[in-house]
């Protein structure tokens, strides 16, 4: 298995301490929940999709991708990209999605459905870990390529 560039990054910067690693599979938003003992919303969920090169976009874990807005924003349908591809195409196993350290390329944006809370819970590139990080902090440590507004309403009424 390829070592963890999400993990090394935080060693370096002095930020492991903060990674959450579990016993058991945090691989969805109900499991990463119930693993932090926090709400879904909380959960900073990475989704993979072909736009049509591969891009990652954060968003609420209770958010839902508005296909209207998708389309608007990155000109294509949005298509999730198949779970077996999920680590060739981006760095990190389908469930343990992060948007630190992806693969040259990939390109990260956050949705506007994160600015509802202070404090976000995103995967650390593997099925069975987190880490805690501030809105500000997941906004530096995942250098993304911009802000985007892809999800439906429900989870952004807080923006």
């Amino acid at each position: 298995m390829e070592s963890n560039r999400a993990i090394q990054y935080f060693t370096e910067i002095g930020l492991k301490d903060r990674i959450r690693v579990f016993d058991h599979s945090s691989a969805t938003v109900a499991l990463a929940a119930e693993a932090l003992g926090c709400e879904e919303r909380q959960i900073a969920k990475t989704l993979a999709f072909f736009a049509p090169d591969p891009i990652l976009v954060v968003t609420s874990g209770d958010a839902r991708i508005d296909n209207a807005k998708y389309r608007h924003t990155f000109g294509c349908k949005a298509k999730m990209i198949p779970f077996e591809e999920v680590e060739d195409e981006v760095g990190y196993p389908a469930g343990g999605v992060c948007p630190f350290c992806a693969k040259e390329g990939v390109k990260v944006y956050l949705d506007g459905s994160l600015r509802q809370l202070p404090v976000w819970f995103p995967a650390c590139g593997a099925r069975n870990n987190a880490i805690e990080l501030s809105l500000e902090e997941l906004e530096y440590y995942a250098r993304p390529d911009g802000w985007v507004d892809v999800t439906k309403e429900q989870a952004n009424e807080n923006k």
